[in-house]
């Protein structure tokens, strides 16, 4: 399908508009951190989506997790979870903030950055390509 506003929004100013986030470290190495409409800013600081997610998959008992910003009338936005557990593990909200406590308490990450929600769901919504839907998840976790 030809989009031509869409090609010149991608083609802005002569570079391409990925929506990725990124940082180039002193040794000139590209690190994707995120995407731009997934990045949580919460208190005035940005928040990866994806780091949360990776902090969180750590723990034993969860297969999968996705976390997306949702807003918050103080915060501007706040992270939330869903998480599925691997088969015969239970998980709950409390093991989940303890565990990322851990992180907080190593430095890795702030305290604001622990999920204010963490459901536990059975599957967590995909794309039709296989992409976790991350879109569906906040309207799921807007109207609940």
């Amino acid at each position: 399908m030809h989009e031509p506003e869409k090609s010149a929004e991608l083609w802005e100013n002569g570079w391409m508009h990925t929506g990725d986030v990124g940082s180039i470290d002193s040794s000139y190495t590209l690190q994707i951190r995120d995407r731009i409409k997934d990045v949580i800013k919460t208190g005035g600081e940005w928040v990866s989506s994806l780091d949360i997610e990776n902090l969180i998959s750590q723990h034993p008992d969860i297969e999968l997790s996705a976390v997306v910003g949702l807003p918050d009338d103080e915060w501007g936005e706040r992270p939330h979870a869903v998480i599925t557990a691997r088969a015969g593990a239970e998980v709950d909200h409390a093991a989940v903030v303890q565990h990322m406590q851990s992180f907080v308490d190593e430095g890795l990450i702030e305290k604001w950055a622990i999920p204010d929600t963490i459901k536990v769901v059975d599957e967590i919504p995909r794309t039709s390509v296989g992409k976790v839907d991350k879109k569906l998840i906040r309207s799921q976790l807007q109207d609940d």
